[in-house]
């Protein structure tokens, strides 16, 4: 495991697992959100499909995510494990409204200076109602990914349980920086 890509959808756990992987495998995170949104205000980062080519190039990496459309292929080509973060709504919902109530209350700083606010609750592209939404159309398509030829071979790794997954990861050997 050397290019690994976390998936699955909003509120799955997606980046604190990717970047526990990258504490135990001594290889570098690379948080898709971050380099997406360029800096306050949710400015897009003009730069994104070039640094995330760049970054892919590299012999070692975790990412983690499966949107943004405009690097989707070039990460799962370039990646030799995807980590896939499936659980049902049940388990996703809780998450994600818990996340995304103590960012608001507490105007917690995300992703170059962004804040989530209580007017964003009401949009579409919340991650909320992004979440409850897209969970089946997700599944689907990350499973369509998977049984893709063009993305062989890949090692793949799916969690329908938080127990499972938090038991493989205790499972993954940690390796010292080189």
């Amino acid at each position: 495991m050397q290019r690994i890509l976390v998936v699955g959808i909003s509120g799955a756990g997606k980046s604190t697992m990717a970047r526990s992987l990258s504490s135990r495998l001594a290889v570098p995170y690379h948080e898709m959100d971050a380099l997406y949104f360029a800096g306050p205000g949710w400015a897009e980062n003009e730069r994104f499909a070039a640094q995330v080519t760049e970054i892919t190039r590299s012999p070692a990496w975790v990412f983690d995510s499966f949107g943004y459309p405009e690097v989707r292929d070039l990460l799962w080509e370039r990646a030799d494990t995807i980590v896939w973060l499936d659980y049902p709504r049940r388990v996703i919902m809780p998450r994600i409204l818990r996340r995304s109530l103590r960012r608001t209350l507490l105007r917690e700083s995300i992703f170059n200076g962004n804040r989530e606010t209580v007017a964003e609750w009401f949009r579409r592209d919340h991650p909320a109602w992004w979440a409850w939404s897209q969970h089946a159309a997700r599944r689907a398509d990350i499973q369509r990914r998977i049984d893709d030829p063009r993305f062989a071979p890949l090692r793949v790794f799916r969690f329908t349980t938080v127990h499972s997954s938090a038991t493989w990861l205790s499972s993954v050997v940690t390796r010292r920086p080189r």
